[in-house]
C-alpha cells in the first residue's frame, strides 16, 4: 500500500511537471485515497496538489490542500513546512483579491524563514509581499484615470511599499547569486516605477531585465521588457525611441505565437507613429490590430482600432474614410455599453457629416455598409483594402517580417507578469529540506508579466501563475471559501489535535502517533497570527466579496488604459486643429 501511494504520487509529480495538471491532480487524488503514514509524504502531496489546483485555477481546492498542508506542518512541528504553506495560503487568497489576508500569511512566512535562517524562504517571501502590495496598489487603481505617477496618496503608499519589498528581494537575490530571481526582481521594479511615474527609474530596471532575459534565452520576458521599455519612453516623449522597442515586442510576440501581444504591439506602433504625425505607417499597424481583434473576437479591441483609423484619416485630410471608421466604433461602442467611447464617436460623427457636407438620413442606418451622396464603401470593399493593405505593408522597408523560423508555443497559457511563486515542496522521496522541484516547475510558468503592458487590471496578479480572466480577482468562488480559511486559521492548538485525524490520506499508526500527538508538541503560531487572520477575515465587508469597480471595457488586443488615455489626449489636440481646416465641406474627398 505504501509503495503504491508514493508510486502514485511520483507519477502525478512526473505528469505535473510536462504540464498535465489535471492528469497530475488526478494521481495526486488517487495517492491520497490510498493513504500514507509517512508525514513528511503527505504534506509534499498536499502541497503539489493545492499548486496543481492554482493552476487549474480550482481556488477552493487549493485552499483546501494548502490548508491540510499547514495544520500537518504545524502538528508535526515543521517549521520550514509551515511557512511555505503560509505563502501557499497568501498567493492563494492574492488572486482572489483577499489582499489583507494575504499579507498576514505572507508576513508568516517571512517570519519563519527569517527564523529559520532560510536565506531562500525568506527571498521569496520578500518577493511575495511585493507582489501582494504591488496587486493591492493595482486594485487600488481601478476606476481612476490619471496618468502613472498621479496617484492618491493610499496608492502611492501602497506601492511604494512594493517597491521597498522588491528591493530587499533583490538585495537578497544578489547575495545568493540567483541571476533568474533578479531578473524578476528588476522587472516588477520597472513595473512599479512606472505606477509611480517614475520613468527614467523605470528604464533602468526594465534594461537590466532585458539583459538577464536574454542572457537566459526567456523570450517571453525579452519581449515583456521591450514592450515596457517603449511604454516608459512615450512618457518621456520619445517616441522614435519607442517604436524600435515596440518592433521588437512585434518580432518576438509573432516568434512565440502569440496574436493577443502581436495586436497590442500593433496597437502601440499604430498610435506611435500618429504621435510622429505619420498617419500612412499608423493606418498600416491600426488595419493589422483590426485583423487580429476581428479574428480574437475583440470588439472592445475593434472598437479602439476604428477610433485610432478614423483619427488617422482625419489626419490625411480623408474625412469619408475617418466617417466609416468612426462609425464603426459608434456602433461597437453602443454595442459593448462603452458610454465614453460612444459619446466621443458621435461628437467625431456628427463634425465629419459637417466636414462633408450631408445630413445623417443620407448614411445608411446599416451598421455594415453607408453611402454618402450616391457613393458607397462597404464592408466587403473596406475589408479587400484592408487585407491588400495589410499584405502590401509586409513588404515595405519599415514592415515587420515574419520569421520562417519554427515557432514555439508559449509555455504559459497566458501572458502576464514577472512573477515566481512561493511554492517550495519537497520531493516526494526527499527530505523537506531538499532541492525544491515543483517550485522550479511554477516558475516556467510564472515568469510571465504582471502586466504585459505594465498594469492590466483584469489580468490579476498570481505568485503561482498568470491568469487573464478578470473573474479570478474579482470573485472569490463562493462564501464556502471564506468559512474554510477563516476556520481553519483561526482555530487553536487544541483543535488542531482533534482535526488532524480527519485529514485525508493520513493513516495513523504507531510510528507516527507519537508526532502527532506525543512529547513532540507542535509549535503553536503566536497569538498575533490569529488575532491578525481574525481581524482581517471578520473586517471584511460585503462589497470584497462582489466584482471590484468596473474600470470601463477591457480589450486583450489593447494595452492599458493609461497608455490609450494618453494617446487621446495627444490626438484629441491634434484632431481640434483639423477641425479648423475641415470646418468647411471639402469637395477633395
Amino acid at each position: 500500500m505504501e509503495a503504491s501511494c508514493l508510486e502514485l504520487a511520483l507519477e502525478g509529480e512526473r505528469l505535473c511537471k510536462a504540464g498535465d495538471f489535471k492528469g497530475g491532480t488526478a494521481f495526486f487524488e488517487a495517492a491520497v485515497q490510498v493513504g500514507t503514514e509517512d508525514l513528511k509524504t503527505l504534506s509534499a502531496i498536499y502541497s503539489q496538489l493545492g499548486n496543481a489546483y492554482f493552476y487549474l485555477k480550482e481556488y477552493g481546492k487549493a485552499l483546501e490542500y494548502h490548508r491540510h498542508d499547514l495544520t500537518l506542518a504545524r502538528t508535526i512541528g515543521d517549521r520550514i513546512g509551515e511557512g511555505k504553506a503560509s505563502g501557499n495560503l497568501g498567493n492563494t487568497l492574492k488572486v482572489l483579491g483577499r489582499y489583507d489576508e494575504a499579507v498576514v500569511c505572507c508576513q508568516r512566512h517571512l517570519d519563519i524563514s527569517q527564523e529559520q535562517g532560510d536565506k531562500v524562504g525568506e527571498a521569496r517571501a520578500l518577493y511575495n509581499m511585493g507582489n501582494m502590495f504591488h496587486a493591492k496598489g493595482k486594485q487600488q487603481l481601478w476606476g481612476i484615470s490619471q496618468d502613472p505617477g498621479e496617484l492618491p496618496p493610499d496608492v502611492r503608499d501602497t506601492l511604494q511599499r512594493a517597491t521597498a519589498f522588491y528591493e530587499m528581494n533583490l538585495s537578497l537575490v544578489k547575495e545568493l547569486g540567483d541571476r533568474a530571481a533578479q531578473g524578476r526582481a528588476f522587472g516588477n521594479l520597472g513595473n512599479t516605477h512606472y505606477l509611480l511615474g517614475n520613468f527614467v527609474e523605470t528604464i533602468k530596471f526594465h534594461r537590466e531585465r532585458l539583459s538577464i532575459a536574454k542572457e537566459f534565452g526567456d523570450k517571453a520576458a525579452e519581449r515583456r521588457a521591450y514592450s515596457n521599455l517603449g511604454n516608459a519612453l512615450i512618457f518621456l516623449g520619445q517616441f522614435n525611441a519607442a517604436t524600435e522597442y515596440y518592433r521588437n515586442t512585434l518580432q518576438l510576440s509573432r516568434k512565440l505565437k502569440d496574436q493577443v501581444m502581436e495586436a497590442q504591439a500593433c496597437y502601440s506602433l499604430g498610435n506611435t507613429y500618429t504621435l510622429l504625425q505619420e498617419y500612412e505607417r499608423a493606418i498600416d499597424y491600426h488595419l493589422k490590430h483590426l485583423l487580429i481583434a476581428q479574428e480574437l473576437n475583440d470588439r472592445v479591441g475593434e472598437g479602439r482600432a476604428c477610433w485610432s483609423l478614423g483619427n488617422a484619416y482625419v489626419s490625411l485630410g480623408n474625412h469619408r474614410q475617418a466617417l466609416h471608421y468612426t462609425r464603426k466604433h459608434l456602433d461597437i461602442s453602443r454595442e459593448i455599453g462603452d458610454r465614453n467611447g460612444e459619446l466621443t464617436a458621435r461628437m467625431n460623427v456628427e463634425e465629419l457629416i459637417e466636414a462633408l457636407g450631408v445630413k445623417e438620413a443620407d448614411l445608411s442606418p446599416s451598421e455594415s455598409e453607408f453611402e454618402v451622396q450616391g457613393n458607397r464603401l462597404s464592408d466587403d470593399s473596406y475589408l479587400r483594402s484592408r487585407n491588400q493593405l495589410s499584405k502590401s505593408s509586409r513588404s515595405k522597408s519599415y514592415a515587420d517580417s515574419e520569421s520562417s523560423d519554427e515557432r514555439q508555443w508559449l509555455d504559459s497559457p497566458v501572458d502576464t507578469d514577472d512573477i515566481t511563486v512561493d511554492v517550495t515542496p519537497p520531493k516526494l522521496a526527499r527530505d523537506a529540506s531538499d532541492e525544491d522541484c515543483f517550485f522550479d516547475l511554477l516558475s516556467k510558468f510564472q515568469s510571465s508579466r504582471m502586466d504585459d503592458q505594465r498594469c492590466q487590471l483584469d489580468e490579476p496578479l498570481s505568485c503561482l501563475c498568470c491568469f487573464s480572466d478578470a473573474s479570478l480577482l474579482t470573485s472569490p468562488q463562493t462564501e464556502e471559501l471564506f468559512d474554510l480559511i477563516a476556520s481553519s486559521q483561526s482555530r487553536r492548538l487544541d483543535d488542531q489535535r482533534v482535526s488532524v485525524s480527519n485529514l485525508p490520506g493520513l493513516r495513523i499508526t504507531h510510528n507516527n502517533l507519537g508526532h502527532l500527538c506525543g512529547e513532540n508538541d507542535p509549535q503553536e503560531p503566536s497569538d498575533d497570527f490569529f488575532n491578525m487572520l481574525i481581524k482581517c477575515q471578520s473586517s471584511r465587508i460585503d462589497d470584497q466579496r462582489c466584482s471590484p469597480p468596473e474600470g470601463g471595457p477591457r480589450a486583450p488586443t489593447v494595452p492599458d488604459e493609461d497608455f490609450f488615455s494618453l494617446i487621446q489626449r495627444v490626438q484629441a489636440k491634434r484632431m481640434d486643429e483639423q477641425r479648423l481646416m475641415v470646418s468647411a465641406p471639402s469637395s477633395s474627398d
